[in-house]
């Protein structure tokens, strides 16, 4: 089994190192193609207008002067097209309900589902001012990845995992298969003159009874199957 790994953090990022660990478990083939340089937040952007420099590292990692779907894109159609799966992440924050579309994490394996090819995005909700343990991280993704690849993935949908934030000597925290919640992102700014300054809280955002921020921040592993 060949497994593509990205991201929107950059190929240097702990996040995709933890990725790669936990895909070491799963007896498959990982290959990495990551962008250059720090991506988030970018959404679905492609680079159409400009050479796009592909970088190889390895035999088996490629550091891309891209967005995360410039990356799968090459990947799919020069660099590895036998992929029997993409993986993005672990990014270093959450990615629920309508970060989705906002997230380059998440826009890699959209693309991924566009080229009917089962993908998995995975995030990591990050308290403020708390560090992510990356080896944790690494451990609770290859529990949840050896569930998800066993199961049938419908053409057209892709899975969106974020894993929550732990107290240290928490339990593991229990998988739980949730709706999107649908609600919007804070929209709050302070105002100075002619300048709006940003000042929504992440962790105050609303929240559907159920959903995957609600599931998140109760400290358990939310996944959602996203449709196109």
């Amino acid at each position: 089994m060949v497994l593509l790994l990205t991201n929107d953090d950059g190929i240097e990022a702990p996040g995709i190192r933890a990725l790669l660990e936990a895909v070491r478990q799963l007896n498959a083939r990982p290959l990495i193609a990551a962008p250059l340089e720090h991506q988030s937040g970018c959404g679905h952007q492609v680079t159409t207008t400009v050479p796009i420099h592909v970088q190889k590292r390895s035999e088996m990692e490629y550091a891309i002067a891209g967005t995360p779907v410039d990356c799968v894109r090459i990947a799919l159609s020069h660099l590895c097209p036998e992929v029997n799966w993409v993986l993005s992440g672990i990014n270093a924050g959450g990615n629920l309900g309508s970060d989705v579309y906002i997230s380059g994490t998440v826009a890699a394996v959209r693309e991924a589902a566009l080229h009917r090819i089962p993908a998995i995005a995975i995030s990591h909700y990050k308290r403020r001012g708390q560090e992510i343990d990356w080896k944790l991280a690494a451990h609770l993704t290859m529990n949840v990845l050896e569930k998800l690849v066993s199961r049938p993935l419908e053409p057209g949908t892709f899975w969106n995992v974020n894993l929550p934030h732990l107290e240290p000597s928490s339990p593991l925290p229990e998988i739980v298969f949730c709706k999107p919640c649908t609600q919007p992102l804070p929209a709050d700014y302070r105002v100075e003159g002619d300048y709006f300054h940003y000042a929504g809280e992440y962790q105050k955002r609303r929240r559907d009874p159920g959903g995957d921020v609600e599931v998140c921040f109760s400290g358990r592993i939310a996944v959602t199957q996203i449709r196109l």
